[in-house]
This record gives structure tokens, sequence and C-alpha cells, in this order.
């Protein structure tokens, strides 16, 4: 398999800053995160979340609410990752939702009380939405894999996602596909990113993982020895400078020429 040459960030500290240096590396497989970097609801969840709001006289616009929304995906995703939702009680459930919708309307500046946030989810669960692909994605791995680089999917999911990856047209890209369902390990945890890497059947050190949350995705795949890209659609997230950031999967392939 063709090895492609690529820029790997190493981290300098100079002047009270983090910087980057170019160093060569040797790159032979990228995965990638599932939601929120494949994949998007449609509508935005934004809208829905605005729709939701507006229904109880709050006024509030989807652009006002995406970056509370990048706060709330945060904890739900530590939370998933400590014990997955799937495993949790219908009562636990409903506590884990709530102090969710309770984060977003803090970070979006709405005072809230347990009566609003129980009538915004249950108003929100009555939206029909569907999943889409970004529109960078089919490009951008169609583009990664012409270059010979292994191509997966490494996510905290608890039920088969093969159909979903079907109807999307993602199958044909992905040689790999790994599931916290598959290994019983959740991002953060090490061993997730490893069975992809045993997988490609290659080294941690030649794999980049794309994911759009810091904690989980970024620190998870520098602990197991990846290098971690944050794909920062929304520009929300200046102050990380300790890894590669991208605003669009097409700024991706242009690290890998």
């Amino acid at each position: 398999m063709k090895s492609i040459c690529c820029l790997e960030t190493a981290l300098l500290y100079r002047r009270n800053h983090f910087i980057y240096n170019t160093v060569v590396t040797m790159i032979k497989a990228v995965f990638f995160d599932l939601y929120q970097t494949l994949i998007r609801y449609e509508p935005p969840r934004e809208e829905l979340q605005a729709r939701a709001l507006n229904d109880f006289g709050i006024k509030a616009t989807p652009e006002s609410l995406r970056r509370p929304l990048t706060i709330a995906d945060e904890f739900i995703y530590q939370e998933h990752a400590r014990l997955p939702i799937g495993k949790r009680t219908d009562e636990e459930k409903r506590a884990l939702y709530a102090q969710y919708q309770g984060i977003v309307l803090k970070e979006a500046g709405i005072a809230s009380s347990k009566e609003l946030i129980i009538d915004v989810l249950s108003k929100i669960q009555k939206f029909k939405f569907s999943l889409v692909l970004f529109d960078d994605v089919l490009p951008a791995l169609s583009e990664l894999k012409s270059k010979g680089l292994i191509l997966g999917l490494i996510s905290n999911v608890d039920h088969d996602i093969a159909p979903l990856c079907q109807k999307l047209g993602l199958s044909p890209l992905l040689q790999i596909v790994v599931t916290s369902q598959d290994t019983g390990f959740n991002k953060p945890h090490p061993e997730i990113f490893k069975e992809a890497v045993r997988q490609a059947s290659i080294q941690a050190k030649e794999a980049m993982y794309v994911g759009d949350q810091y904690q989980i995705d970024i620190i998870g795949a520098n602990g197991a020895g990846l290098h971690g890209v944050l794909l920062d659609r929304s520009g929300y997230f200046n102050q990380i400078t300790d890894c590669l950031r991208i605003r669009s999967l097409s700024q991706l392939v242009e690290h890998l020429p």
C-alpha cells in the first residue's frame, strides 16, 4: 500500500505560546468520528432547539444556540464514556438529558426551571429529523482514498451502524468500522483506538483520528498513540493549540499531499 508523507504536529513552547513545528511522518490511515464529524441532523439541531424555545415564548435564534449545543455535547459524550447511555435506566436517561438541556439553556443565557427543561425536551422529542452527511464528507473521503490511505470509523455507538453507513454512501469508502458495541470500550479509552489500528495492520503513529470533541476524540486518540485532529467547523475552539485544528475536511486533504 502506498505510504503518504504528511505533516505531523510537534509542539514547541516559545514566548509563552504553543506553536507548531512541522516534521515528516508517514500516515497510512485516517480514522473518523461519526456524529457531528461526518454526519449531522437535518433539520440542524440548533433549528429544532430554537423552534422548541420559541413555542414557549422564548426568543432564540439557531445561531445563538450552536455554541451552547457544542458545549453540552462535551458533557454528554463524557457521560457516555463513563457509562454508556444504553446501559442506564430510563430514570437515569431522563436525568441525563435534563442536565444536557440545562447546560444548553445556561450557555445560551436563558433562565430555566425544571419545568421548562422538561417541556423543551418533550417538544424536541416530537420533532422529526434525519441523519445526513456534511457536504464536505464524500469529496474529502474520496480524495483521501485515492491517495492510498486506509479509511475507517471509530464511534461510541452501542448499535449496528452498518445500515446507516450503507444508506449514506459511506460503506464503499470505509475499510474499517470500530464501535464501542464491537470492542466493549468507549472513547477516550485507548483500546477502541488500538482495535482500529490493529485491524489496519499499522502502527498507531501511522494513523490520524479526526473528531469534533477535544476530550473524547483528541485526548483519547493521542493517548493511544494516534495523531488527533480537531474538526472545529464553527471556529469555537481557538484556545485549543496542542493539536492540529481544521475547519473542514477539505483542509485535512491539504495536510495529506
